[in-house]
Protein backbone atom coordinates (compact mmCIF):
# COMPACT_ATOMS: atom_id res chain seq x y z
CA UNK A 1 0.00 0.00 0.00
CA UNK A 2 1.41 3.09 -1.31
CA UNK A 3 1.38 5.91 1.38
CA UNK A 4 2.38 9.36 1.88
CA UNK A 5 4.64 10.64 4.46
CA UNK A 6 5.30 13.51 6.98
CA UNK A 7 8.35 14.59 8.32
CA UNK A 8 8.28 13.35 11.97
CA UNK A 9 7.25 9.62 11.00
CA UNK A 10 10.09 9.07 8.78
CA UNK A 11 12.84 11.13 10.88
CA UNK A 12 11.63 9.78 14.14
CA UNK A 13 11.83 6.44 12.94
CA UNK A 14 14.97 6.65 11.50
CA UNK A 15 16.13 8.31 14.27
CA UNK A 16 15.76 5.45 16.60
CA UNK A 17 16.95 2.92 13.93
CA UNK A 18 13.51 1.67 12.81
CA UNK A 19 13.09 2.96 9.51
CA UNK A 20 12.46 -0.63 7.96
CA UNK A 21 9.17 -0.88 9.66
CA UNK A 22 7.87 1.73 6.96
CA UNK A 23 9.00 -0.12 4.10
CA UNK A 24 8.02 -3.27 5.71
CA UNK A 25 4.52 -2.05 6.20
CA UNK A 26 3.97 -0.19 3.31
CA UNK A 27 6.53 -1.22 0.61
CA UNK A 28 6.82 2.40 -0.84
CA UNK A 29 6.53 5.86 1.17
CA UNK A 30 6.70 8.88 -1.20
CA UNK A 31 7.27 12.77 0.02
CA UNK A 32 6.53 15.88 -1.00
CA UNK A 33 9.93 18.42 -1.51
CA UNK A 34 9.11 20.70 1.72
CA UNK A 35 9.82 17.23 3.64
CA UNK A 36 12.96 16.58 1.70
CA UNK A 37 14.11 19.86 2.66
CA UNK A 38 12.95 19.33 6.35
CA UNK A 39 14.80 15.57 6.66
CA UNK A 40 18.01 17.21 5.88
CA UNK A 41 19.07 14.79 4.52
CA UNK A 42 22.37 16.41 3.31
CA UNK A 43 23.88 16.66 7.39
CA UNK A 44 24.90 13.95 10.00
CA UNK A 45 21.77 14.28 12.62
CA UNK A 46 21.06 10.99 13.88
CA UNK A 47 18.65 9.06 11.43
CA UNK A 48 20.07 10.84 8.12
CA UNK A 49 22.09 7.51 7.02
CA UNK A 50 18.98 5.74 6.90
CA UNK A 51 17.41 8.33 5.37
CA UNK A 52 19.75 8.52 2.54
CA UNK A 53 19.61 4.65 2.43
CA UNK A 54 15.88 4.29 1.97
CA UNK A 55 16.48 7.15 -0.98
CA UNK A 56 18.67 5.16 -2.56
CA UNK A 57 16.91 1.74 -2.71
CA UNK A 58 13.70 3.73 -4.18
CA UNK A 59 11.21 2.48 -1.48
CA UNK A 60 11.64 6.07 0.06
CA UNK A 61 11.21 8.80 -2.69
CA UNK A 62 9.99 12.28 -3.25
CA UNK A 63 7.44 12.93 -5.54
CA UNK A 64 6.83 16.88 -6.84
CA UNK A 65 3.75 18.21 -6.07
CA UNK A 66 1.21 19.22 -9.26
CA UNK A 67 -1.45 21.20 -7.01
CA UNK A 68 0.46 23.74 -5.38
CA UNK A 69 -2.72 26.00 -4.51
CA UNK A 70 -3.87 23.22 -2.36
CA UNK A 71 -0.43 23.59 -0.19
CA UNK A 72 -0.50 27.05 -0.29
CA UNK A 73 -3.90 26.91 1.17
CA UNK A 74 -3.14 24.52 3.70
CA UNK A 75 0.34 26.33 4.66
CA UNK A 76 -2.21 29.36 5.73
CA UNK A 77 -2.66 26.86 9.19
CA UNK A 78 -0.26 23.90 8.95
CA UNK A 79 3.70 24.04 7.79
CA UNK A 80 5.53 23.55 4.93
CA UNK A 81 6.12 19.27 5.11
CA UNK A 82 2.19 18.78 6.64
CA UNK A 83 1.00 20.72 4.20
CA UNK A 84 2.55 19.50 1.00
CA UNK A 85 2.15 16.07 2.29
CA UNK A 86 -2.01 16.12 2.56
CA UNK A 87 -1.76 17.99 -0.79
CA UNK A 88 0.02 15.24 -2.13
CA UNK A 89 -1.76 12.39 -0.70
CA UNK A 90 -5.03 13.95 -2.21
CA UNK A 91 -3.27 14.25 -5.72
CA UNK A 92 -2.20 10.44 -5.67
CA UNK A 93 -5.36 9.35 -4.50
CA UNK A 94 -4.03 7.31 -1.33
CA UNK A 95 -5.79 6.31 1.33
CA UNK A 96 -3.45 7.34 4.31
CA UNK A 97 -0.69 9.68 5.31
CA UNK A 98 1.60 9.38 7.54
CA UNK A 99 1.45 12.15 10.02
CA UNK A 100 2.00 12.81 13.51
CA UNK A 101 1.23 16.74 14.57
CA UNK A 102 -2.63 16.72 15.71
CA UNK A 103 -3.34 19.78 14.06
CA UNK A 104 -1.80 17.92 10.48
CA UNK A 105 -3.93 15.08 11.64
CA UNK A 106 -7.09 16.59 12.31
CA UNK A 107 -6.15 18.66 8.83
CA UNK A 108 -5.97 15.18 6.90
CA UNK A 109 -9.18 13.74 8.16
CA UNK A 110 -11.38 16.67 7.62
CA UNK A 111 -9.99 16.26 3.89
CA UNK A 112 -11.19 12.26 4.08
CA UNK A 113 -7.51 10.69 4.53
CA UNK A 114 -6.76 8.00 7.25
CA UNK A 115 -3.70 9.48 9.36
CA UNK A 116 -1.02 6.77 10.45
CA UNK A 117 1.68 8.04 13.14
CA UNK A 118 4.43 6.74 14.62
CA UNK A 119 2.80 5.18 17.19
CA UNK A 120 0.75 3.43 15.04
CA UNK A 121 3.28 2.08 12.94
CA UNK A 122 4.76 0.57 16.20
CA UNK A 123 1.51 -1.32 17.03
CA UNK A 124 1.15 -2.80 14.01
CA UNK A 125 5.26 -3.88 14.20
CA UNK A 126 4.35 -5.51 17.31
CA UNK A 127 1.00 -7.41 16.28
CA UNK A 128 3.31 -8.49 12.64
CA UNK A 129 6.53 -9.68 14.92
CA UNK A 130 8.75 -6.95 13.51
CA UNK A 131 9.75 -5.48 17.29
CA UNK A 132 9.02 -7.49 20.50
CA UNK A 133 8.64 -4.22 22.31
CA UNK A 134 6.33 -1.16 21.82
CA UNK A 135 7.48 -0.01 25.44
CA UNK A 136 11.26 -0.08 24.17
CA UNK A 137 10.52 1.47 20.89
CA UNK A 138 8.74 4.36 22.83
CA UNK A 139 11.38 4.78 25.20
CA UNK A 140 14.07 5.62 22.87
CA UNK A 141 11.44 7.62 20.93
CA UNK A 142 11.49 9.54 23.58
CA UNK A 143 15.02 10.29 24.62
CA UNK A 144 16.91 9.61 21.79
CA UNK A 145 14.36 11.44 19.02
CA UNK A 146 12.53 13.65 22.03
CA UNK A 147 9.04 12.77 20.92
CA UNK A 148 6.34 13.87 23.13
CA UNK A 149 3.76 11.56 24.20
CA UNK A 150 1.93 11.95 26.92
CA UNK A 151 1.10 9.92 29.67
CA UNK A 152 -2.36 8.53 29.20
CA UNK A 153 -1.34 8.01 25.90
CA UNK A 154 2.35 5.97 26.42
CA UNK A 155 -0.33 3.85 28.74
CA UNK A 156 -3.31 3.40 26.49
CA UNK A 157 -0.83 2.40 23.57
CA UNK A 158 1.13 0.06 25.52
CA UNK A 159 -2.02 -2.12 26.69
CA UNK A 160 -2.94 -1.95 23.48
CA UNK A 161 0.30 -3.82 22.55
CA UNK A 162 -0.08 -6.00 25.57
CA UNK A 163 3.22 -4.62 27.26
Amino acid sequence: MLVVSNTSPVLNLAVIGQLELLHHQFGEVVFPPAVLDELKTDSDFPGTGYIRQAIKDGWLRKVDLQNEQMARVLKRELDDGEAEAIALALEMGVEAILIDERDGRAAAKAVGLSTIGVLGVLLRAKQTGQITSVKESLERLQSDAGFYINEHLVKTILAEAGE
